[in-house]
């Protein structure tokens, strides 16, 4: 099978929490039949900013307040495969950040296919060895440590 490519842009968000804890939602992609942690997002609709975009996708996939995504990103490459489908792209990863010990998560508005590959979330001190991207760590200090 020849490999099917979509570029639609997306944003993705990086919470951390009172101390310093990084939001993972954890994914099972029926295709590769694998599991996947990443920070929420998704794609960026037309005539939407990437910001607006990371905002309702962080409300929709967490219930948390979109208010909370900082002007704040990093550009991110982007290669990797969800349902059979391959993404090569650069992605802006937002910051937010909360007050709270592991904030409450609850999905408000999924998908029909995000609601069949949502297996839970996580608030992670340690990111699991399957996160996307594989370089989240770097992509997390990049994003808090101020620009000199």
């Amino acid at each position: 099978m020849e490999d099917q490519y979509d570029d639609r842009p997306a944003a993705r968000v990086i919470c951390l929490d009172r101390d310093g804890r990084v939001l993972l939602m954890h994914w099972y992609d029926q295709v590769s039949r694998g599991e996947v942690w990443e920070p929420p997002g998704g794609g960026i609709d037309p005539g939407e900013s990437a910001l607006e975009a990371a905002r309702r996708e962080l409300a929709e996939e967490t219930g948390l307040p979109g208010a909370a995504v900082l002007d704040r990103h990093v550009l991110v490459e982007r290669d990797f495969s969800w349902l059979g489908v391959r993404y090569v792209k650069t992605e802006p990863f937002f910051l937010a950040r909360f007050d709270e010990v592991r904030p409450e998560v609850a999905p408000q508005g999924l998908t029909d296919e995000e609601r069949t590959a949502y297996l839970g979330y996580a608030w992670a001190e340690e990111l699991p060895a399957e996160v996307e991207p594989p370089d989240l760590a770097k992509v997390v200090e990049r994003l808090v440590t101020p620009a000199s």
